[in-house]
């Protein structure tokens, strides 16, 4: 519990921090998404580029850890899509609160629980299930957004159109770019190392920040609390469950790589699902608050992973 708790503190730290500035006018109205802004614009870009050009280092890729982690967030994705979808919720909607039931926060979770549980070795997986949610998951829910939105009878100008959006948007290219740099062997600067670097640390804090200004200023009659709760299970229950399965029993992985897919699974929501509502301008609200109850619930439910994980 305690491992857990002092991983997830800075988490609700930010989110608080955030949450005090707006109520006590710090911060103005509008500081929540001009954060947000630079979070999609600047900071997440750079990070996800300044990772997928490290790519290489990861040498340890273990493809059934990556087909298992992928089917686990897949099973939860198009699961949650259909509940939403047969209440009627707007398609974009259910594809955000779809994203949100099966985005765990591993980049800020699961690197630092992974290293402490798993030592040196856990960084691998951590670091190939971040990429995996941060670029993978993200990217199908923009792409399945823009269809959406550009859905026209003409299949080729639907396409052109979804295509033209995609590489206008900047958390579409950067991974991208991240993983030419890393194939062709290119050497980048130090100097614009260090810019990427700087960039891609503030997204994550500041992410957390709009958070709490969004809270401090949203209403709890805006809250859909069946949707919340289902979102909350499906994160912390249902994911893990479904990847334990497979990871388990279909794959038979060897235990650190089970493990840690595991831990991973079951960790609460990330900021993700949050960014690309804000993004598309939909109701926030609900989503803010299932972050902020999924990381309070997954100091139990993680503590008991942690309790299971066999000591080496």
């Amino acid at each position: 519990m305690l491992a857990i708790f002092n991983v997830a503190f800075p988490v609700f730290s930010l989110i608080f921090i955030g949450f005090f500035c707006r109520r006590r006018g710090i911060l103005g109205p509008n500081a929540s998404t001009e954060l947000n802004r630079f979070v999609i614009y600047l900071g997440l870009p750079a990070l996800l580029f300044e990772s997928m050009s490290r790519l290489a280092s990861v040498q340890a890729l273990n493809l059934q850890f990556v087909a298992a982690f992928a089917l686990g967030m897949a099973v939860v994705f198009l699961l949650t899509l259909w509940l939403r979808l047969r209440k009627k919720a707007h398609f974009i909607d259910a594809t955000i609160d779809a994203l949100g039931a099966a985005y765990p926060n591993s980049g800020f979770l699961g690197i630092p629980l992974c290293l402490l549980t798993f030592g040196e070795a856990g960084i691998a997986p951590a670091v190939i299930g971040t990429l995996m949610t941060a670029c993978l998951l993200f990217a199908i829910a923009i792409t399945m957004i823009e269809m959406f939105r550009q859905s026209e009878k003409h299949l080729g100008r639907t396409l052109a159109k979804v295509g033209r959006s995609l590489l206008r948007n900047p958390i579409m290219v950067a991974p991208i770019l991240g993983c030419l740099v890393a194939w062709s062997g290119t050497e980048l600067p130090t100097g614009v190392q260090q810019l990427f670097q700087f960039l891609g640390a503030a997204a994550g804090p500041c992410a957390l920040v709009s958070i709490g200004l969004f809270l401090a200023a949203s209403h709890s009659h805006q809250v859909n609390g069946q949707t919340l709760s289902m979102l909350v299970i499906m994160k912390l229950l249902v994911q893990p469950a479904v990847t334990g399965v497979l990871v388990f029993w279909v794959f038979n992985l060897p235990p650190m790589w089970a493990w840690s897919a595991l831990l991973l699974s079951a960790l609460p929501v990330g900021n993700g699902p949050f960014m690309l509502a804000e993004l598309f301008g939909r109701e926030a609200s609900t989503m803010s608050r299932t972050i902020l109850i999924s990381t309070l619930c997954s100091l139990l439910t993680v503590s008991i992973i942690l309790a299971w994980i066999p000591h080496q």
